[in-house]
């Protein structure tokens, strides 16, 4: 283990590199990275050659701009293995996505895709002063779904305790977790809060666990549930980042300062691009962040565009880590939900109801058209205080509500207030949207 200023940093070699000799060995990995995807991969062959681009053209930094794109189509045209640039043979672990809105993404990872893999995560578990003591509460499931596995893998590399909890049963959670003294929780941010909800519920509090910090994922989320989550369980709760595509959880994870994530750049190069022009865009400009796996073996991706909206922040971090970094993720450029012609962000819902006491962070946005208006209605669990208050307190709160959501969105909602623990729960990643419009 490294120290850096009492920060803990688990890989100082790789975390703390000068700007410079960082861009010299990404242009030389990338370069290895495309002559290994033309020469193994015939889709990107394909690809590279119907675009015009050779391996060769890439002799910049700069030159990235001149590959194409790989999108989530691609990746599920490709559906199991036409991605794979390795024999089956030498896969020797499978993840997937849940194919809930088409075809699944199918990844496959070599040994030493595994490995990158830990070492990823096991810096993760160091930005929240994890180390070979820790007990890790592991929530995230198990299964296709990368979540459990990563943190998993990140654990067992960095010699940590894993305790592999996956999600469910909530009073056994936390009665594992009062037992077993764990200190670090990983799951999903809504998962995090049911937990936190369910303290007092199932006889806990806050000071019978021994967490410190949180590690979550897997789900867009605001600085106002962190505040929550903080409060609540008395932790630092990190932003963690990772997609199935890409590798799964630990491409970029916050550290101490919570001040964007860091993104692992010996193993990802990023970019931001305007996703109407599809542009390059210049570092603190927001777009939609485009991903390249840099040393992967098994399944390799160039060029990404992975939907997510948010900015690149490259000036050094007080933690000491060089690393790129990129703000929290605040939508997607293919879910922002237009609304009476305006496009609306869940989370810009979420940061409003946050800011108001007496509601939890459980909400559902109900969008819907009956006639030839959109019409948007957010469903906000309360405290049982306010649900036990009398019908005009109610509909007085419920409208202030409604004003404080329609100044961040600039449109008008109805506000439906409802009673604790009335709206569903989720194990794995909210369900926060229910667009029920017919666009026929």
């Amino acid at each position: 283990m490294n120290h850096w200023r009492n920060y803990m940093i688990w890989n100082e070699n790789a975390e703390c590199m000068g700007r410079e000799e960082k861009e010299e060995m990404q242009l030389a990995l990338f370069q290895q990275q495309v002559k290994r995807v033309y020469e193994n991969v015939p889709f990107y062959k394909k690809k590279f050659d119907d675009a015009g681009f050779h391996p060769d053209d890439l002799k910049t930094l700069e030159d990235v701009n001149k590959i194409p794109f790989t999108t989530k189509d691609d990746l599920r045209q490709a559906y199991p293995f036409g991605l794979f640039a390795v024999s089956e043979d030498d896969i020797v672990e499978i993840h997937s996505t849940s194919g809930t809105t088409g075809t699944p993404v199918v990844s496959g990872y070599t040994q030493k895709d595994i490995d990158i893999w830990g070492e990823c995560t096991a810096r993760a578990i160091a930005m929240a002063d994890g180390g070979k003591h820790s007990k890790i509460h592991n929530s995230y499931g198990y299964g296709l779904f990368t979540g459990g596995f990563g943190i998993d893998h990140g654990a067992k590399a960095m010699g940590a305790t894993v305790i592999p909890m996956s999600s469910g049963n909530t009073a056994r959670q936390l009665k594992i977790m009062e037992d077993f003294q764990s200190d670090i929780l990983t799951c999903t941010p809504s998962y995090a809060m049911y937990l936190a909800e369910s303290l007092e519920k199932e006889g806990f509090d806050a000071e019978s666990i021994s967490l410190h910090a949180g590690i979550f994922g897997a789900e867009m989320w605001t600085e106002e549930m962190r505040q929550s989550l903080e409060s609540k369980l008395g932790i630092t709760a990190h932003n963690i980042y990772g997609l199935t595509e890409i590798i799964g959880p630990g491409v970029a994870t916050e550290c101490k300062e919570q001040c964007g994530l860091h993104i692992q750049e010996d193993h990802f190069f990023a970019e931001i691009i305007d996703p109407k022009t599809l542009e390059n865009l210049e570092d603190g400009e927001t777009g939609e962040l485009v991903l390249t796996t840099l040393t992967r073996e098994g399944m390799p991706v160039i060029r990404f565009r992975t939907k997510d909206v948010t900015a690149l922040r490259r000036e050094k971090c007080d933690c000491g880590r060089t690393t790129v970094r990129i703000e929290r993720i605040t939508g997607r450029s293919d879910d922002m939900l237009k609304i009476k012609g305006v496009m609306v962000y869940p989370s810009q819902i979420e940061a409003a109801i946050l800011q108001i006491e007496g509601l939890t962070a459980n909400y559902q946005i109900h969008v819907s058209r009956p006639k030839t208006l959109d019409e948007i209605e957010v469903k906000v669990e309360t405290s049982p205080e306010v649900f036990s208050d009398e019908m005009k307190k109610i509909e007085e709160f419920e409208r202030r509500i409604a004003k404080k959501i329609q100044s961040a969105i600039g449109i008008s909602v109805d506000v439906t207030l409802v009673e604790p623990e009335s709206l569903p729960r989720s194990e794995g990643k909210a369900i926060r949207v229910i667009d029920e419009r017919n666009f026929d």
